[in-house]
């Protein structure tokens, strides 16, 4: 592959909902640009992008593939990328190292819920985008219906530069409102077009888009708009060259009719993007995470390359992809991490093309490529000239929606898991490992089952490890409601020096998220005061462990205000185990209760879906705080427990058709209804019943 400049270089990711065909696509524009001789299938286990053993599997894209190519003096970086849900956190990192979005629909389903998620995550980084409407060639295409969709739900700046002639089974044509003519593809799949005059069926429908688009040029530029409103007409070049700046500014988005798999469109659309998509210098220049320090997209300046996928080979090892913003990536050179804070060194580079790798000479600015088998730079990280600090902004990964406990099939293997584990969570950040302390599991956190599914298949077929995943504890907590008094007194004669402790303590509810707070009212030495830390130690130790249900006690005051001691058997001891009986018999007397954690929950669904998603959160005890509209999509807002979402990502998709998502944070900890309690109470008892019988 011969040698480009930064201005040469079109980087595009390929994204949009689950099944439109973004896979068979990028596969066909490889077809066309001959880096193989045939369409890949992602349904028999040909795709050059979905070469995983697990994709294949599942003929479904996991992670998201590089394919570099070359296209009239032009080099395409190009991104296929997942459309499940569980997997969006690939769509993230890539649309943060390309210049270009493909927004891919399918023309008979519309804009749909991933289209929104795509088209979102690409208008807040103010990326240049395309719009391809697919399966033109399907019998039920509604190309024209899809295409007043995208006007009303993505904006008015959204024009058609190809319309299809013979749409449905059969499709091969299709009108180029650029240039005014119509192109049909031979069934030989070769990608090349023959140049037909427009249909004079068509003739005022392809007058009526060429003005469109005109109108939509002049509006890229105000010496063109200036012209236009004048009346005067604009020329071909006028017209392409305020169809790029459109493109560039985001004020004009190309929309395509195209089917990938009888080869239509696609050599077209690579051409447009060729000419006119943005190059790395028609994009914001590389700003630090800080905002201080600029620097331009030139080989001149110095390095700065965002890291933004691992991926595990098992013939290569780890395969560390990377864009360069500035300045450039050279094989043995030596670069900094300050993220990390230490050097890495660079081995071998190369472009990919799916699995085929190619050796590359350097990265430049502007270029996308991978380095294999780094020391510890993983998707986030900079690698910036050595002694500089020049640190990209992070990578926005969506947080996990779903979580799950991990148990180890065999005893022993506890650290070959953690181990495992966190390999693969430098390998796909959106996926993470909490061990916690508090109930006692390890949690894995994702976006969906399907990704925690194959983190386990991963987990064994890699590491050689089995885990199960199991319903994770809820970390539930205890407080009390009233204040209490009680008495605890330890008395122990074992023939020698005996045991005693007697402590009196007064509980006391705090605010919410206050926490613990210990507390000594003794006056006259009834308790020594060298024997009042021991009085709090024998509290605090009782904390984390719980008096009712075995959970955390937190919001209590626990006050010492009176007691006696032995001049000869009190100890340390002695008044630890008393102020730990006084505190179980009087916190049972003070209206303990339990306390659960509460998420606000965030649900984008159509409207029509709304009813059902509404009544389900309700019947998970959740409390709906409100409604916004997004386009067609409604989005609720609703304080919902967590006990009540274990595996809502998997229901929310199966209730809406695949067609509503969801988000969530944790908010703050509230009451447990009385029967939910009794519940909770009473599974603890029996595991502490089942732990003493063993």
């Amino acid at each position: 592959m011969k040698a480009y400049s930064t201005e040469a270089l079109r980087n595009i990711a390929v994204v949009g909902h689950g099944g439109v065909g973004k896979t068979t696509l990028s596969d066909g524009f490889l077809l066309n640009a001959k880096v193989t001789n045939r369409l890949g299938s992602v349904d028999d286990g040909t795709s050059l992008f979905d070469y995983d053993d697990e994709e294949k599997r599942r003929s479904l894209t996991i992670r998201a593939t590089l394919a570099t190519f070359e296209w009239r003096d032009r080099k395409i970086n190009l991104l296929d990328t997942p459309g499940y849900d569980d997997f969006v956190g690939d769509v993230v990192g890539s649309l943060q190292v390309v210049d270009n979005a493909l927004i891919l629909i399918d023309a008979q389903s519309g804009v749909e819920v991933g289209t929104s998620r795509a088209w979102k995550y690409a208008r807040d980084r103010h990326m240049p985008s395309f719009i391809g409407i697919n399966k033109v060639d399907k019998e039920f295409s509604t190309f024209e219906k899809t295409y007043e969709m995208i006007r009303n739900r993505l904006g008015k700046r959204s024009v058609a530069v190809t319309i299809p002639v013979n749409e449905g089974a059969g499709f091969n044509t299709i009108i180029d409102v650029i240039n005014m003519r119509a192109l049909e593809y031979l069934p030989d799949a070769s990608g090349k077009p023959k140049e037909l005059e427009i249909p004079g069926d068509l003739t005022d429908v392809a007058n009526a888009a060429r003005e469109r688009l005109i109108e939509q040029a002049a509006e890229s530029d105000d010496q063109l708009l200036e012209r236009y409103l004048e009346g005067n007409e604009l020329t071909q070049k006028e017209i392409l060259g305020g169809l790029k700046k459109g493109i560039a500014a985001r004020t004009f988005f190309p929309v395509f009719a195209m089917a990938s798999k009888p080869n239509v469109g696609l050599g077209f659309f690579l051409d447009v993007l060729a000419e006119s998509g943005a190059s790395p210098l028609d994009v914001p220049q590389p700003v630090s995470k800080d905002g201080n320090t600029k620097r331009k997209a030139s080989e001149s300046e110095p390095t700065s390359a965002l890291a933004f996928k691992t991926v595990s080979e098992a013939h290569m090892g780890d395969l560390t992809f990377f864009r360069v913003f500035s300045g450039s990536l050279e094989p043995a050179g030596e670069y900094y991490n300050p993220r990390r804070e230490n050097s890495e060194r660079i081995g071998q580079l190369y472009f990919t093309q799916g699995h085929t790798r190619l050796d590359a000479p350097r990265l430049i600015a502007g270029d996308i490529g991978a380095a294999v088998k780094l020391k510890d730079t993983h998707a986030g990280d900079t690698l910036c000239e050595e002694g500089g600090n020049f640190l990209l902004p992070d990578i926005p990964f969506p947080k996990a929606v779903i979580r799950s406990a991990v148990e180890a099939v065999t005893q022993g293997d506890e650290d070959k898991i953690a181990n495992g584990l966190h390999r693969l969570h430098e390998e796909d950040p959106t996926f993470h490992v909490e061990v916690s302390s508090e109930i006692k599991q390890t949690l894995i956190h994702g976006l969906g089952e399907m990704q925690l599914a194959i983190v386990v298949k991963r987990l064994k077929e890699r590491f050689g490890v089995e885990v199960e995943l199991i319903k994770p504890k809820i970390p539930y907590k205890e407080t009390i409601r009233k204040s209490a008094s009680g008495q605890g007194r330890y008395k122990k004669q074992t023939g020698g020096r005996g045991q005693y402790g007697d402590v009196w303590i007064r509980l006391e509810p705090k605010p919410r998220g206050e926490g613990f707070e210990f507390a000594s009212e003794v006056v006259g030495g009834n308790i020594p005061t060298k024997f009042l830390p021991a009085v709090e130690k024998g509290i605090v130790q009782l904390l984390d462990d719980g008096v009712i249900a075995g959970c955390q006690v937190v919001d209590v005051k626990a006050i010492a205000y009176d007691g006696s001691s032995h001049a000869v058997d009190s100890s340390e001891n002695s008044f630890k185990i008393a102020a730990g009986m006084a505190f179980r018999k009087v916190f049972v007397e003070a209206d303990p209760i339990l306390l659960e954690p509460i998420y606000i929950v965030k649900v984008t669904v159509p409207e029509e879906c709304m009813g059902d998603v509404m009544g389900d959160l309700s019947s998970r005890r959740g409390k709906v705080l409100g409604m916004d509209a997004e386009g067609h999509y409604q989005i609720v807002k609703a304080e919902v427990p967590l006990s009540e979402l274990y595996k809502y990502s998997t229901h929310l998709r199966s209730l809406t058709g695949g067609r509503g998502i969801h988000e969530r944070d944790f908010d703050h900890y509230a009451e447990v209804p009385r029967d939910v309690a009794q519940k909770v109470i009473q599974e603890a008892e029996k595991e502490k019943e089942a732990e003493a019988s063993h």
